[in-house]
């Protein structure tokens, strides 16, 4: 049985505050085969600070000179109606619209809009306040946990389950949140401590350069993938640098789908279906080395091994070695239990 790896692709604040390119985030996002396209949903001045300064990989990634983070995040909110739009878009388009909501007032906006489940991100493991909100309406939740040490995921999983919800509705995504995250610090194996120590379903969510992390994550058994794309890598912006382009997420998609047939078999070692008919043809048969003839003793020196394998398995050349020839036995011939008397 294939087990379905969900796929988020992150749109997050990539559409630079315009509807139209969110609308092409959703194509790309549709066309690659992602099962959900996930935006960022907040009120800047409830999330932000006015003395808040902007991380390193954000300054970097910003041309404007400013420090300030509230002034970033202000131009890059969306309204109640555009969402309305994009999850109208997202229905067009076959794929499934999620946003993370980073205040009351947006957690509310999408639950009435309505999704499958509630992603909450990094930045909230630590908020006690919105953990609440969020087990409060008693939907499935997903959890990245980037900066998080182990004590502090159980911490929030507590939280989550002393407020209504099951353990089995939690899932619980390793991340490391440095845009993007050095191959070195991405530490891969703390996604199946988590799900040992924590008994929760896991994932990976990604910000590495590149495809690789997310696919090894599936195929040490994540149920959900989440990474970021864009448009255009050169775009300004906060996230853009660390995100992958229209065909990466198409080629990441499609990767993971294989290592979803990959891992789809029954564990048990032997030949598949379509390797059964390379048998006899990789593999080797006892064959006369020279003219045996008949009546002759067969000695192992007239014996050869040759494909194909279709005849007596050399694994029974001890059973051959001794049986007398029942009629002459040319070189070349492939033996038969026939041949001996």
């Amino acid at each position: 049985m294939i087990q379905r790896t969900i796929v988020i692709a992150e749109a997050g604040v990539n559409h630079n505050g315009s509807v139209d390119t969110a609308k092409e985030l959703i194509n790309v996002a549709a066309t690659a085969g992602a099962d959900y396209v996930k935006f960022q949903s907040f009120h800047a001045k409830n999330v932000v600070s006015s003395i808040a300064k902007l991380a390193t990989y954000q300054r970097n990634n910003l041309a404007s000179g400013s420090n300030s983070q509230l002034e970033m995040v202000r131009k890059l909110e969306l309204s109640e109606n555009d969402h309305e739009t994009l999850v109208k878009h997202c229905t067009e388009m076959g794929i499934k619209f999620l946003s993370t909501a980073f205040d009351d007032d947006s957690m509310d906006m999408l639950h009435h809009i309505g999704m499958d489940f509630i992603k909450i991100p990094s930045g909230e493991i630590t908020n006690l306040l919105y953990l609440k909100k969020a087990a409060s309406y008693g939907q499935p939740i997903v959890m990245s946990t980037g900066m998080a040490c182990l004590g502090e995921i159980e911490k929030a999983i507590s939280v989550l389950l002393l407020n209504g919800l099951s353990r089995d509705s939690i899932t619980v995504l390793h991340c490391n949140t440095e845009y993007p995250t050095p191959m070195q610090d991405v530490n891969l194996k703390a996604m199946l401590t988590i799900r040992d120590a924590l008994n929760v379903k896991v994932g990976y969510s990604d910000h590495t350069l590149g495809i690789e992390v997310p696919i090894a994550a599936v195929a040490l058994g994540a149920n959900v993938i989440e990474k970021h794309f864009t448009l255009d890598r050169s775009m300004p912006g906060p996230d853009h640098k660390a995100s992958l382009e229209p065909n990466e997420l198409k080629d990441m998609v499609q990767a993971i789908r294989n290592i979803e047939l990959a891992l789809s078999g029954n564990g048990l070692k032997e030949p598949s279906k379509s390797e059964i008919p390379n048998l006899t043809i990789a593999r080797r048969s006892i064959h006369t080395a020279k003219l045996v003839p008949q009546g002759e003793f067969i000695a192992e020196t007239d014996l050869i091994m040759k494909r194909p394998g279709d005849g007596i398995s050399p694994m029974e050349i001890d059973r051959v070695v001794g049986k007398r020839a029942l009629r002459d036995l040319p070189e070349d011939h492939c033996l038969d239990w026939s041949d001996f008397i």
